[in-house]
């Protein structure tokens, strides 16, 4: 398994030879690996068994450096910056050569964000180059938000993961683009819509796409644990035995599932603290063996839209 640290200069050394490292972030872990080296994009690929169809995330220490690597920065997306930069917020903009396609998916937009995190802001200070990171997980699985998540799902593939704690906000940060004057929200993430609007003016929200992406983690289908996980609705209890079956809950229990089988993100309805532990709870359930897991949305408002759209994506089936 990989080594878990907190030895930023090994970290460097390993990300100067071309190799990619587990990087922690506020939102979620990443795999990490210099934006601006092919080898090391097509590993971060490699490792994830992620299609190229979907971009990655760039990655770098201050609003300054993103003027490397984009050609514009919109006056509303610098509005945007100044208020939750560092923050779990990316932004799309157009993009300089130095990124190539592969990391862009052939867009010619980038998606750029600075991370709200003292190790991975004391690491991204210390490169010359930015990093691509999409979250250090197999490609569709349910996103790490500790270092020993990374290590029991790609452990034997990385040497190393910089072990930066808990994250903090624990779901992926919110994706803002810019078409023709237009700011759209192209993934609900971190940051709560209103408090996006309360900046900018009203936004346009698009949902995912199921091919051809306009910015990362749009796939339709996507956050999943490996036991099917479905919605209340869909429970038969007549047909089923409850002692086989998880649930996830918001404040509630379900009256009709074992309480020792049932998970609650925040028994005093904190949406915040229900983020925080979406995709902890979402493994901790994967992993007690049950023939299926169970769930419901949250209220729709806050951080509760992100929440329920990590849901709705683990919940499809294609």
């Amino acid at each position: 398994m990989a080594v878990i640290g907190k030895d930023i200069k090994e970290a460097i050394e390993i990300l100067k030879s071309g190799e990619v490292i587990g990087m922690p972030t506020e939102t979620v872990y990443g795999l990490a690996g210099n934006a601006y080296n092919t080898e090391a994009i097509t590993k971060i690929f490699t490792v994830k068994n992620r299609p190229t169809f979907d971009p990655l995330i760039v990655h770098t220490s201050s609003i300054e450096r993103v003027h490397e690597f984009v050609s514009e920065i919109p006056e509303k997306a610098q509005l945007l910056a100044k208020h939750f930069m560092p923050g779990p917020l990316t932004l799309l903009l157009p993009k300089k050569d130095v990124i190539s396609d592969l990391v862009t998916s052939g867009l010619d937009t980038v998606a750029v964000r600075i991370p709200n995190h003292p190790l991975a802001l004391q690491l991204l200070e210390n490169l010359d180059f930015p990093l691509a990171a999409p979250s250090a997980n197999p490609f569709g699985y349910i996103s790490p938000t500790s270092a020993q998540h990374v290590d029991n799902q790609l452990g034997d593939k990385i040497k190393y993961i910089l072990d930066g704690g808990e994250c903090k906000v624990g779901i992926e940060s919110s994706i803002i683009g810019f078409f023709d004057g237009e700011i759209v929200v192209l993934r609900k993430g971190g940051l709560a819509i209103e408090e996006i609007e309360a900046i900018v003016g009203k936004v346009r929200i698009e949902e995912h796409s199921s091919s051809n992406p306009k910015a990362p983690g749009m796939l339709k289908s996507h956050y999943a644990p490996r036991t099917q996980l479905l919605f209340t609705g869909d429970l038969l209890l007549a047909h089923e035995d409850t002692k086989l079956i998880g649930y996830l809950g918001f404040d509630k229990f379900h009256t009709s599932i074992p309480q020792e089988n049932q998970l609650l993100l925040s028994p005093a309805g904190d949406l915040n603290e229900a983020a925080k532990h979406l995709f902890a709870y979402m493994r901790l359930l994967d992993a007690r063996g049950f023939d299926k897991i169970y769930t419901d949305l949250l209220p729709e408002k806050g951080l509760g839209r992100a929440i329920n759209d990590r849901i709705k994506r683990a919940t499809t089936q294609e």
